[in-house]
């Protein structure tokens, strides 16, 4: 896992679960749920909303007072939709398109719209720490083995979960047909590979 992953801190794992269960989540709720300081709350969020993962929507008020701020994982849904993450798939999209043309023989089953979601999804995965082998024909994702198992042991089932998560926004924002059906052997180290459908 690389030192600057967004996700490399249970802190933060553990914000994005709370806000992937509950969207709309003030910085006074989640220091309640975790039992974190406000200001460490407010730095994992700015590098989760910082790295397309949280997205922020400020209360409107009509009566004086300074307005709350609600954070809710991104989800890739209009409602939902971070321009960071909107971003990095486009960016995705352009780097699996000039590798397909280049490379003779590498453009898959897939249409472009599955091909590209699948650029963006395994671009976030290497950026989460993981080496995604990917089998476009059956539709799966091996992340064999799982590279935040040991140093994240405790806390498997959450981190699965969140991965889950990721996975299901990157390819929601990458607008396609493909979306995470689940994960076999979920949470098992040894056997981690995510099963996708149309």
């Amino acid at each position: 896992m690389g030192p600057y992953s967004a996700i490399s801190s249970y802190s933060r794992v553990e914000i994005l679960h709370l806000l992937q269960e509950q969207p709309g989540r003030t910085v006074t709720e989640l220091c309640e749920r975790t039992g974190l300081h406000a200001n460490t709350v407010r730095e994992h969020l700015q590098r989760l909303v910082a790295a397309g993962h949280v997205v922020q929507e400020k209360e409107h008020r009509t009566t004086r007072g300074r307005p709350r701020v609600f954070y809710s994982a991104a989800t890739g849904e209009a409602d939902a939709s971070s321009p960071v993450a909107r971003a990095r798939v486009q960016d995705a999209a352009r780097r699996g398109d000039l590798m397909r043309r280049v490379l003779p023989g590498s453009a898959g089953p897939l249409d472009e719209d599955a091909a590209h979601q699948l650029d963006a999804i395994v671009d976030d995965l290497v950026d989460a720490g993981f080496d995604p082998l990917v089998d476009e024909h059956a539709l799966t994702i091996d992340l064999t083995p799982c590279p935040h198992a040991t140093s994240q042991a405790d806390h498997l089932e959450t981190l699965c979960r969140v991965h889950i998560g990721l996975m299901q926004s990157v390819l929601s924002e990458a607008r396609g047909p493909l979306k995470v059906e689940g994960i076999a052997s979920a949470c098992d180290p040894e056997t981690c590979v995510v099963h996708l459908t149309r």
